[in-house]
């Protein structure tokens, strides 16, 4: 069979004026999966990612540990099906409903790294409604819009992958959880349960056979807790 890894991106910067750049500690965690793989002795026939620089980013510092006098890894592909779902847009679209029942909500995404727990509180009633279809907005890019397009990627490597290859995606938490929707049917609302404690760099393993694909294993962090080293494991 072949494999699918989907990873997910380092630690990126919240609450800073651009989130789409790796944090220091999410450049060390890179490095440290890339060292894992390496001792592993996995080797990829194909690496994509999202046009996200935190992807990108997380996919060429991870493989550069792999490449060696005898392997060369492979150059990184962009795919747009693989970048997140636009979550600012998402909260934007949806702020006036949500300040009718959280009126301090502008104040706690505005300043979401002093505010962390209330982030994900408010973040999750947002991303509710948004997966619900129950309440779309003209110009929003719909849950049901943004897993028809994680499903093209999924099949554009289905379509070019050998029978044996293994595959690298370096994704988001968004888009692993649209992915994992797909292969195991799981209700959209039970899906994103999933995606609160996806680890940044922790690696959800598919196994395909032709257009069959299964799940094999979930959030994998072993190369992060094998250093016993706590603040590693991160979610943002």
């Amino acid at each position: 069979m072949g494999s699918i890894y989907l990873i997910r991106h380092a630690q990126a910067s919240f609450g800073a004026a651009d989130y789409d750049v790796l944090s220091p500690l999410g450049l060390r965690q890179s490095e440290i999966l890339g060292d894992h793989f390496h001792r592993l002795g996995i080797r990829f026939d194909r690496c994509l990612c999202g046009e996200l620089k935190r992807q990108r980013d997380t996919a060429e510092t991870a493989l550069g540990r792999l490449s060696s006098e005898d392997h060369v890894s492979p150059s990184v592909e962009a795919d747009p099906a693989f970048n997140e779902f636009r979550a600012d847009e998402v909260i934007r679209a949806h702020m006036a409903d949500l300040l009718e029942v959280e009126p301090h909500a502008m104040e706690v995404f505005a300043n979401a790294s002093r505010h962390r727990a209330e982030f994900q509180r408010l973040f999750s009633y947002v991303v509710h409604r948004w997966i619900s279809g129950e309440h779309e907005k003209d110009g929003l890019e719909s849950w049901t819009n943004y897993l028809a397009r994680v499903r093209g990627g999924l099949e554009r490597i289905l379509e070019r992958a050998g029978r044996k290859d293994r595959i690298a995606v370096f994704t988001s938490g968004g888009t692993i959880t649209a992915l994992l929707q797909l292969v195991i049917g799981v209700p959209p609302i039970k899906a994103f349960e999933m995606n609160w404690q996806l680890v940044n760099t922790s690696v959800s393993l598919l196994k395909f056979r032709e257009r069959e694909v299964v799940l094999a294993s979930f959030n994998g962090q072993a190369h992060l807790d094998l250093l016993n080293q706590p603040e590693l494991v991160t979610y943002r």
